[in-house]
């Protein structure tokens, strides 16, 4: 097929056929896709070409020709420069029916066993999509005009810092600790990270609550573990900020995406802040890895929890399990939990939580899920369900296989990305049956969807 050809800076007139999976929208100039963020699907749109290749071109937004009915205008006044959401220019009803079609459209690009007869349920959303998330995570810049440090998020695909002081899916107290805290940085006139020099200390902030203890940790994210007028900064925090209990420290001096290193510094308060789910207390360490969005995290767990249909005399293995949340919201109901993660403060929490919960039917190792389990299996132990609920890249093969060589009972698969679900779906259905798959909105006005799938061993 002859790709049609354009430039860089071209003007080209569209219309948008769908939302991808990045929530940008779709259309074609002749037969050569086109992406355009912040348009939907109905739309005529001019738009100007930014990047172009062989097979795909990537455009902006110049003039709306003909709007959907199902376009509001974005309360966020950062939107339009903020990387954060993707959605927030979609009705809520319409980004509920998207976050089902991303995953029947994934299910059709990968083309596991019998995908055409999957049960996909609608999305459940929130009845409040906005100032849901408990953590928020804001790199630190110097601007040199205003010889000031600003804290934000990026811009879509870019590392141009745009300043935010009212994060609109960020919980209220979080963004006013951030504000206080980003004052006091320069009242002090600490030093903020450049990663072009590799000079300065300060480059994130991070700042997590306990929605249903009303905790807050705030952990500054430094180059090295010096930290200047420290003392300073703790004794302004605790008289402006009584709700922080934890202050800490973390060092990452690798030049990575990664926002956090491995050492963590105890400055003042609480190492772990306390998060409740249903009646269970949770122990909350700065790289602990926690649900951003705990009112939904009750729902999909419970999801979870349906799905697997456990029994007293059932065993359940919970691979990536992090601080033990969806494991010990099913111990009492079964012989043995069994859990693993790779992060050792997140096992550590596990097990504090595990005991502060009175059970004795749960055991948490350090280590990756694609090691320890087919170890486990090997050695005998045969757990009739399984749940795996892995980073965006997956299950690992080694697991997979260890999956389809061993296989459980009931297995349910919770994936924040469908497109990593789909691909797995391929190799799990040589020995499950999908019974059905259940989106849950997690992320209101972002592309972003968690699913939870039943699956049955055939």
């Amino acid at each position: 097929m002859n790709q049609v050809q354009v430039t860089p800076n071209q003007t080209l007139q569209i219309k948008i056929k769908r939302l991808g999976i990045n929530g940008e929208g779709i259309g074609y100039y002749k037969r050569l896709i086109v992406f355009v963020p912040r348009v939907l699907p109905g739309e005529e749109v001019q738009v100007r070409v930014t990047k172009a290749s062989p097979k795909f071109a990537e455009a902006e937004l110049i003039k709306m020709i003909k709007v959907s009915p199902d376009r509001i205008e974005p309360p966020c006044e950062f939107y339009d420069r903020c990387g954060g959401c993707q959605l927030q220019h979609l009705t809520y009803k319409k980004q509920l029916d998207f976050k089902k079609d991303l995953l029947k459209q994934s299910l059709e690009k990968f083309k596991p066993t019998d995908y055409h007869n999957y049960q996909l349920k609608d999305t459940i959303g929130m009845d409040e999509p906005w100032h849901y998330r408990n953590k928020a995570q804001f790199q630190l810049q110097f601007n040199e005009e205003t010889q000031q440090a600003e804290a934000g998020l990026y811009e879509m695909n870019s590392h141009r810092l745009v300043a935010i002081d009212d994060c609109l899916v960020q919980e209220e107290t979080t963004q006013k600790v951030l504000n206080t805290v980003l004052e006091l940085i320069n009242h002090y006139q600490l030093p903020i990270y450049n990663e072009h020099k590799n000079s300065g200390i300060l480059r994130t902030l991070m700042v997590r609550i306990g929605i249903e203890t009303g905790q807050v940790q705030l952990v500054f994210i430094t180059s090295t573990p010096k930290l200047p007028k420290k003392n300073h900064l703790i004794r302004e925090i605790n008289e402006k900020l009584p709700e922080v209990v934890s202050i800490m420290q973390n060092v990452q001096n690798k030049k990575t995406s990664l926002v956090m290193g491995d050492e963590t510094i105890h400055l003042w308060g609480q190492e772990a802040i306390e998060e409740k789910i249903n009646d269970l207390t949770f122990d909350l360490s700065p790289r602990a890895f926690f649900q951003l969005n705990p009112k939904q995290t009750k729902v999909l767990y419970d999801e979870a929890r349906k799905a697997l249909s456990l029994n007293e005399n059932e065993s359940l293995v919970d691979a990536y399990c992090g601080v033990g949340t969806i494991g010990l919201s099913l111990a009492h109901l079964a012989k043995e939990v069994r859990g693993m993660d790779i992060v050792p403060q997140a096992i550590d929490d596990a097990k504090a939580n595990a005991v502060r919960k009175g059970f004795k039917n749960t055991r948490y190792e350090v280590g990756t899920a694609e090691e320890l389990l087919p170890q486990w299996l090997r050695s005998g132990f045969k757990p009739d369900a399984i749940v795996v609920d892995p980073p965006r890249t997956g299950l690992g093969e080694e697991l997979l296989n260890a999956l389809i060589t061993y296989p459980a009972k009931k297995l349910v698969y919770v994936s924040c990305n469908v497109s990593t679900l789909a691909r797995d779906l391929q190799v799990l259905t040589k020995k499950y049956h999908v019974d059905y798959l259940q989106s849950v909105d997690m992320f209101p006005q972002t592309a972003r969807c968690e699913v939870v799938v039943k699956l049955t061993k055939k």
